[in-house]
């Protein structure tokens, strides 16, 4: 009978052991999840590895935190105009905020209000006027950033033609591309008082400059950055051209932009802040070496579509845009309340929106103070 209740007493002592032990197992696994949980939730501003802060038990380390995924959807395919993200991207700015950034390539038949809007894509890029159109639409967007402070459209004509400046125009044959990037021009015919129905011939032109070079336009739309370096290319010197600048004239709209699904940054807006951050980073870098950012921006074009000596002057001509002369490169991202104001009641005046535009509700300056 002792032996009996001797036995008892050792099973009951190896069962609260095991007890024991269990617990303590559970306990280990239970620390593991919370560091891990922690860490990811700060990963993102550092970007080291969570096992950094395991308490130095042994070496070992944590597993890393798991990115945020982000979808940038630009407005046109990959080139220059672009260049700090991709800068950012190559370089790691994004992987260091806790990102992985997926740059997705736009074109003609791709807008990209509408795939921020239904979630294909979380932040987008397009010219403001674009985006204030969908805004009244009723599409949940709002812009977080300015990369490009002026505009880049210009009117470009050959000094033999005798336009130097907007009253020149009438009389003339004058080309724009039209579906919504006509407005700035519209806004400079008003300006001189020039009726585009009856003071001149307002022609659509093709995505080529071949209509100008050919003489069939007097004065042609150019984006500085773009058209106007194909004219250049195709042997026409600076020196026969005049310009028309819509910043000269007071008639620009504000162009590449940043916004974001509202929904979405109501919820995320530390990842868009260290998005913003890192896109900065990115530009400010692609602006001090040219020559680099090209280089990374060419691995992502279309093979045969570009060369990179267009790509290096485009990449010098946006520069000029993201930073204009007298622009501190520390306020990059920074929306200027006058000059969104001008694009709006442009916008307004020409009909791309049909009531006024409330800023509260078109953009916030939170995101870009949350990146600073």
């Amino acid at each position: 009978m002792l032996l009996m209740r001797k036995k008892l007493l050792w099973l009951l002592v190896l069962m609260l052991a095991a007890m024991t032990a269990a617990a303590g197992c559970g306990s280990g696994k239970s620390n593991h999840a919370g560091s891990s949980s922690s860490s990811q939730a700060s990963s993102g501003s550092s970007g080291s590895s969570a096992g950094s802060s395991s308490g130095g038990s042994g070496g070992s380390s944590e597993p890393a935190a798991e990115p945020v995924k982000i979808k940038l959807q630009l407005k046109w395919v990959p080139q220059a105009q672009f260049a700090g993200y991709f800068v950012a991207k190559e370089k790691g700015y994004y992987a260091e905020e806790g990102l992985d950034v997926d740059i997705l390539s736009g074109g003609p038949d791709i807008v990209p209000e509408q795939q921020v809007a239904i979630g294909a894509a979380q932040i987008g890029i397009d010219w403001v006027a674009s985006l204030l159109a969908h805004q009244e639409q009723g599409l949940p967007l709002i812009e977080i950033a300015q990369i490009y402070q002026n505009s880049g459209l210009v009117l470009v004509s050959k000094k033999e033609s005798g336009i130097t400046t907007g009253a020149d125009l009438k009389g003339k044959k004058v080309g724009n591309w039209m579906g919504g990037n006509e407005f700035e021009v519209l806004a400079l015919f008003d300006k001189y008082g020039l009726d585009p129905q009856r003071d001149l011939e307002f022609i659509k032109q093709g995505f080529t400059m071949d209509q100008f070079l050919s003489g069939e336009l007097d004065a042609a739309s150019a984006m500085t950055y773009n058209e106007y370096l194909v004219v250049l290319d195709s042997g026409v010197p600076a020196e026969e051209l005049s310009i028309i600048d819509m910043n000269a004239e007071g008639v620009a709209m504000l162009e590449d932009n940043l916004f974001a699904n509202v929904e979405w940054l109501e919820e995320n807006k530390e990842t868009a802040a260290k998005f913003v951050r890192a896109s900065i980073k990115g530009w400010k870098d692609a602006i001090a070496n040219p020559e680099e950012a090209v280089d990374i921006v060419m691995k992502a074009v279309e093979e045969g579509s570009t060369t990179r000596e267009h790509q290096v002057n485009m990449m010098k001509e946006v520069a000029k845009l993201v930073i204009p002369e007298g622009f501190d490169a520390g306020r990059i991202g920074e929306i200027d309340d006058a000059k969104f104001k001008q694009t709006a009641d442009i916008a307004l005046q020409f009909g791309v929106i049909s009531q006024p535009v409330d800023p509260a509700k078109a953009y916030t300056k939170e995101i870009l103070e949350m990146a600073k």
